[in-house]
């Protein structure tokens, strides 16, 4: 009996043994983040990194609510095989949620995961919402906030500005890098009130971010007249409202935040316009639509300046 006792003893500790491994190795794949376990193809780069004290570009597309999984596998490699992205810009794509775990799975590396949108909420009972703590545990590193699609509503209340500041906030909180989308309609410009609205826009964000928030928010100047129509603002329009956005951070957040901070511009850019825009003082790179959804984006991307 003792021998029995023994061996049916031997067997439950073996099997609990076994049973404590399976959880731990399970637990362990479990809470390792997506895109940890992807293999993305490596990217590559081309001459000088930005000086220091100098901003880096950043190129953002906006792929909005396009694509199917095949168009999406297409553009992808088209993107892996499109040569190396210069040094000193960095670039990024904001994706539909459903297409985000193909492009973490092959997309190459050095192009960076944005989603177009998340909620003021953290997890919880919220249902049809992504907060940002699912974001950034799936491996995206950008959020795109703010946008005037979404500010306008289309079939639903538009979002307002205390509402995108709340939600940049809780995606800074998060690990998540926004970028703050602002800029005014056709009927605005021609009153001559673009910095009236641009600033009514920001002015929630200043009164809620702090100034180590600011390093890792970039804002997209988006004239809504521009988007989607082939219409753009000139390289000297664009400079001058970009340069009166910097003033007003100035003014408002900080000299050292506004020298700092990136100011995109999102006004229909694509390759045949990017080089004029690109060089000009104030705009340090560009949020694209249309264009981000092809090989044009590279074309936009290699026509920053070189450091």
């Amino acid at each position: 009996k003792r021998k029995a006792r023994s061996f049916g003893q031997t067997v439950t500790i073996i099997t609990q043994f076994v049973f404590v491994t399976f959880i731990v190795l399970f637990t362990s794949i479990s809470i390792m983040a997506f895109a940890d376990s992807c293999s993305r193809p490596a990217g590559a780069s081309k001459g000088s990194d930005a000086a220091e004290g100098t901003r880096k570009y950043l190129l953002g597309g906006n792929w909005k609510a396009n694509g199917t999984v095949a168009s999406c596998e297409k553009i992808i490699a088209e993107f892996n095989g499109a040569g190396p992205i210069p040094a000193n810009a960095e670039a990024v794509v904001g994706v539909p949620f459903i297409h985000i775990p193909i492009c973490l799975q092959s997309l190459r590396s050095d192009v960076e995961i944005a989603a177009q949108n998340c909620s003021l909420t953290g997890t919880g009972a919220y249902t049809g919402e992504t907060c940002a703590s699912q974001l950034k545990d799936m491996g995206v590193t950008w959020v795109i906030l703010g946008h005037s699609e979404r500010r306008e509503g289309f079939g639903m209340a538009g979002e307002d500005s205390e509402l995108v500041a709340k939600t940049t906030k809780m995606a800074l909180s998060e690990g998540l890098k926004v970028m703050i989308c602002i800029g005014e309609k056709k009927e605005e410009r021609e009153a001559g009130t673009t910095m009236d609205v641009c600033a009514e826009q920001l002015k929630p964000c200043a009164e809620i971010l702090s100034k180590e928030d600011w390093a890792n928010v970039s804002i997209a100047y988006e004239p809504v007249w521009a988007i989607g129509t082939g219409l753009t603002a000139t390289p000297e329009m664009a400079q001058e409202t970009h340069a009166n956005i910097r003033q007003w951070v100035a003014d408002n957040v900080g000299a050292d935040v506004a020298a700092a901070v990136r100011i995109q511009y999102g006004g229909s850019m694509k390759g045949a316009n990017a080089e004029g825009l690109l060089a000009q003082p104030d705009i340090d790179g560009g949020l694209i639509g249309g264009a981000s959804l092809k090989l044009d984006f590279f074309t936009c991307i290699n026509a920053v300046p070189s450091p």
